[in-house]
């Protein structure tokens, strides 16, 4: 059986099987639309957290970012890993033992402040329209190879799919399908790892692997560890040594704290917590989340090394007729191209700077006219002479790696499948989010407080209509590469959401004077940060140009730093918040009572 239909067979059976979750676990209420019931497991909530976190830029773009920049991708490692820590020692539980639905309705009822929950509100827009893009993009660019369609239609397809399952089942549906795609994404993520690192190095596991001493053809050990061999072959290809950073100590501090922060202050990961029936349910299914996240990330290492290895060593100094039949397959998707630039034949993969943007080909794969001499596909926006022959986007590494590897065509389809499971579950949460924080916290807590339940969930099942297609928007003009927008993401969640809730936990003199200048101050700061050196002067995000010092990446860790500074400092100057709310905030934090939320 060839890939194609293994793909369309491992793709529409997990499409039925989530649909049919969907289906058969519909939310007819407010609170089973938002938060499941309150009734899920801590195992099941484990899963279904795992997977809500673990987006399209864990599976599909992360080892992409290691495979190409090696030691300095290490941030996103230490970040996110890290950050999960963060999550569930310092807010899960007092979030929970709160009790409120959504981030903005912690903020509106902690800063007794319906302008609180309209800055929260908009913060949450701001974010998770962000991380959605990224994940909508993943989306396309998996069925853009996988069911050979363009990128733009594989996220009008993904968007047709998030929409049923969202729409249908709330969080309640969401939560099971999440379980269901976890267990789908690691597998897929996981199989073609211990294939590779079987084949390359002799070991099971690949994180052992990683490590380890290459294997020759013969099955015999060379003596040659796999790092060493990967730093001399990109170095003698004029690219820095993989296991060396270019990036400043400070830059790399503050990306870090960024993702670690940012991940704290996520809301769709916070509202996870909800879903539990008690405050010890939300801490034990912390630990299983945290367990369910490392087996892939402790892999992505391995998985970007031997990605970056095999494709030097199946795609550079071969000529363009003898490559392997994967390589013609994504140069048809339009995410890999080449331009002879020396008129040799022979595709060399030396440094320079990437393309442009993606490949724009002259003419249809099947027009001789748009052929160069070699059978080449031909390009309207060839290089520089400062750029490399080749151009590979980075987010399609997981994705090729199956068949840079040779692996069998079931592993291909499985990994096709695995990779629209991850970016459909974050952004299946995340449009969960959106459509909460407007009909649950902007109508009716705000602006309509009298509406019907039933008003409310039609409001929600209609604002998450309107967020699927601007996500979709986001997915066809994506901002940068996957991982790279969910960095901004994380960036716009630290600098917003952090402060406001730490400060929130444990510091009864803040007040909603303070929470709303910070909040505005962290989000405006870094956003306008972003936006100008993403967008508006793009040529100047350069090292020399950055404030500090510190990349867009990086820059809501210093938004997070003037949202606490102006926080504290307004709150000093403004009167305290009312008795009834210090208790509240004392009360949280104890443990006595802590069987079952309590609704304020």
């Amino acid at each position: 059986m060839d890939v194609q239909l293994l793909t369309y067979l491992f793709v529409g059976g997990s499409f039925a099987l989530y649909i049919g979750i969907a289906i058969w676990s519909r939310a007819a209420s407010t609170k089973e639309f938002y938060i499941a019931g309150g009734g899920v497991s801590p195992l099941a909530n484990g899963a279904a957290t795992a997977a809500d976190w673990m987006s399209a830029a864990s599976f599909i773009s992360m080892a992409g970012i290691i495979a190409y920049s090696g030691y300095d991708a290490s941030v996103y490692l230490m970040g996110w890993t890290g950050g999960y820590v963060l999550l569930a020692m310092l807010l899960a539980p007092y979030l929970r033992k709160f009790g409120k639905f959504t981030v903005p309705d912690f903020v509106g009822d902690r800063y007794y402040s319906s302008t609180a929950r309209t800055v929260a509100v908009i913060c949450v827009l701001f974010v998770s329209f962000t991380y959605v893009a990224g994940q909508m993009r993943g989306t396309g660019i998996v069925f853009a190879r996988f069911l050979e369609v363009d990128v733009n239609v594989g996220v009008i397809i993904g968007m047709a799919v998030v929409f049923f399952y969202a729409v249908l089942g709330g969080m309640k549906g969401i939560t099971y399908t999440q379980v269901a795609q976890y267990c789908v994404l690691i597998f897929a993520y996981l199989v073609p790892a211990v294939f590779l690192s079987i084949m390359m190095t002799g070991h099971i596991l690949p994180q052992t692997g990683f490590g380890a001493t290459l294997l020759d053809s013969a099955g015999n050990d060379t003596g040659v560890y796999l790092l060493n061999k990967l730093d001399q072959v990109v170095t003698d290809l004029g690219f820095g040594t993989y296991t060396d950073g270019t990036k400043s100590t400070i830059d790399v501090f503050f990306i870090t704290a960024a993702l670690m922060c940012g991940t704290a202050g996520l809301p769709h990961v916070i509202v996870r917590f909800f879903t539990v029936p008690k405050v010890r349910d939300a801490r034990v299914s912390a630990g299983w989340a945290l367990f369910f996240i490392a087996l892939l990330y402790t892999t992505a290492p391995a998985v970007g090394a031997f990605a970056r290895t095999n494709l030097i060593d199946t795609v550079n100094e071969t000529a363009y007729q003898e490559l392997p039949e994967w390589f013609y397959n994504w140069e048809n998707s339009g995410l890999i191209a080449w331009v002879d630039k020396n008129d040799d034949g022979l595709v060399q993969m030396r440094a320079g700077n990437p393309f442009a943007g993606a490949p724009s080909y002259a003419g249809a794969n099947d027009d001789p006219a748009a052929r160069g001499t070699y059978g080449e596909r031909l390009l309207n926006n060839a290089p520089t002479e400062n750029d490399g022959e080749v151009y590979i986007d980075r987010d399609i590494i997981v994705l090729a790696n199956p068949e840079i590897g040779n692996l069998p065509a079931w592993v291909i389809a499985l990994v096709a499948a695995g990779g629209i499971a991850a970016a459909l579950s974050t952004a299946a949460g995340l449009l969960l989010v959106i459509s909460a924080a407007i009909s649950h916290d902007l109508l009716k807590k705000t602006l309509m407080p009298n509406i019907s339940e039933k008003q409310e969930l039609l409001a929600a099942r209609l604002s998450a209509v309107v967020a699927i297609c601007i996500a979709g928007y986001f997915g066809v003009n994506p901002p940068g590469f996957v991982a790279q927008v969910v960095a901004f993401a994380f960036g716009l969640a630290a600098a917003s959401f952090f402060p406001v809730i730490i400060m929130g936990i444990f510091y009864k003199r803040m007040n909603k004077e303070g929470a709303i200048s910070g909040m505005v101050v962290g989000l405006a700061f870094t956003f306008a940060y972003i936006v100008y050196f993403k967008f508006i002067s793009p040529e100047l995000n350069t090292a020399e140009h950055w404030w500090l010092g510190v990349s867009p990446e990086g820059i809501g860790t210093l938004g997070m730093i003037l949202n606490f500074a102006v926080a504290f400092t307004v709150s000093r100057f403004t009167p305290p918040p009312p008795e009834h709310i210090q208790h509240i905030v004392e009360d949280i934090r104890v443990p006595r009572g802590a069987g079952a939320a309590v609704d304020h």
